[in-house]
């Protein structure tokens, strides 16, 4: 097509903060390009999305449709981060029910393309007999998306067994340093794994439907597996690139950012452990306990973010040992919601980062280059992704039980202690200072995100040798 054509573009994002936030960024630049948005979400995480800049406001339009009613979701839930995992199954079969309200858009609205999450598997059946192009986005990078195969492994019965996911599958043709899932991250991951329709069998079909694939990574990180993924799919993979989130503070937060600075301002220069397990992520009693107290051990500054989560009747949410906030009150803060991650990450005094291995979250750390304390969520990559960094030797893994994924706490002040302050980790330091070159280079990332622009606007399928 003619590059001065202007398209209109539907955002079709899953119902997750993470999710809706990199839709969101490719939207505001695929805006500033010209071409017209149409970000289709639900009230709730559509109000939760950052004010658009007033001179993208005219070419981004947001499309709220209700989240329909299925039986065993709690009522005004709209995200993943408002349900135990077990219940995420329910959101995904509402999810589905979205399939009336976008047709009917879709069929009045001159759609050209649909920039579309993992989950939505019907959207070939609708966007092809109205002409209207995809382009699968995944969130993810692409050593995750290896480990699943090409679609006919996604939608056939390739892996039969729960102890199939704790090998490297036989389609990887690079060296992969192992980047499989433990056992108990699989058992974990199955529960929110809708069985009608399990998250593989969205993917694969989703693949085989659109015109090309996406996803959040570029090949100075992972030129291998993009080029195994253009194999397995045979279609085009066209990364987005890292979107490395600019460094921004709402004003109302001021105050609290502030404190958080004075307190960060009178410790060392790279001294302080941050640590963050995202909004989805339920440890139980004792491992919180165990996580707690190999902390305490490790005698290093720190701040932690506990997000209490939407838990069944009967359990606690605030799972920290009694009395253990005043005890470490003197070199420690834990802080509750929301905090200003990327700002703490940003200090000068940040050292270390212990996380719970989502993308998102990787990209903040090495944007800054604080070296890595990994300790898996278990939900959706995030094994993988541990697997995947403690390879790059950019962080080092927290030891566990491979079948019920404990671990003590003295495991954990060692390998806190060991990526900080110890000699032998200096190689995870200097590794992760060294992604800066990737992860904190907005030219480099601006190119992908011309890049797939380019694609987009000049799309034929002829060309793709599909």
């Amino acid at each position: 097509m003619d590059r001065t054509e202007k398209l209109h573009i539907a955002m079709f994002p899953w119902l997750a903060y993470g999710h809706t936030m990199p839709f969101l960024e490719v939207s505001k630049f695929l805006a500033q390009k010209g071409h017209r948005i149409s970000y289709i979400s639900t009230p709730k995480n559509i109000s939760r999305l950052p004010k658009l800049p007033p001179h993208l406001s005219s070419n981004i339009s947001f499309v709220e449709f209700s989240l329909p009613h299925v039986h065993g979701l709690p009522p005004g839930v709209e995200s993943t981060s408002e349900v135990p995992i077990h219940k995420v199954p329910y959101l995904k079969r509402a999810y589905d029910k979205l399939r009336d309200p976008l047709t009917d858009f879709l069929k009045n609205s001159n759609v050209n393309w649909i920039i579309h999450d993992f989950a939505p598997y019907w959207l070939p059946g609708i966007a092809a007999p109205l002409g209207i192009n995809l382009v699968f986005f995944s969130i993810l990078n692409a050593s995750t998306s290896t480990f699943g195969g090409p679609p006919s492994a996604l939608l056939g019965d390739h892996r039969k067994r729960l102890e199939d996911f704790t090998v490297v599958p036989e389609w990887i043709d690079y060296p992969c340093n192992n980047v499989a899932f433990t056992l108990y991250e699989t058992v974990n991951y199955q529960q929110c794994v809708d069985d009608d329709v399990p998250d593989s069998h969205r993917i694969g079909r989703l693949i085989q439907g659109c015109q090309f694939v996406t996803m959040r990574t570029c090949f100075e990180f992972e030129w291998d597996a993009i080029k195994l993924l253009i194999k397995l799919y045979q279609k085009p993979v066209v990364p987005v690139g890292l979107l490395p989130p600019l460094l921004s503070l709402p004003s109302n937060e001021d105050n609290k950012w502030e404190a958080i600075k004075s307190w960060l301002d009178s410790k060392g220069e790279k001294s302080v452990l941050y640590i963050a397990l995202g909004s989805e992520v339920n440890l139980s009693e004792e491992s919180m306990h165990q996580l707690a107290f190999g902390i305490e051990k490790s005698n290093l500054p720190f701040i932690w973010v506990v997000r209490n989560r939407p838990v069944d009747e009967g359990q606690m949410n605030d799972i920290i040992p009694p009395g253990y906030e005043k005890r470490v009150s003197k070199r420690g803060l834990v802080l509750r919601d929301w905090v200003p991650q990327l700002r703490i990450l940003a200090h000068s005094s940040g050292g270390g980062f212990l996380t719970h291995c989502g993308w998102s979250s990787i990209i903040e750390a090495l944007k800054y280059g604080r070296a890595l304390i990994l300790f898996s969520g278990g939900n959706s990559g995030q094994g993988l992704n541990a697997r995947l960094l403690h390879g790059k030797k950019v962080g080092l893994e927290i030891e566990r039980n491979e079948v019920d994924g404990s671990f003590t706490s003295d495991l954990v002040a060692a390998t806190i202690r060991r990526v900080m302050v110890e000699p032998e980790g200096e190689v995870f330091r200097a590794n992760a200072q060294a992604m800066r070159e990737i992860f904190c280079n907005e030219e480099l990332n601006n190119n992908y995100l011309n890049e797939f622009t380019r694609f987009i606007e000049e799309f034929s399928p002829s060309a793709c040798h599909c």
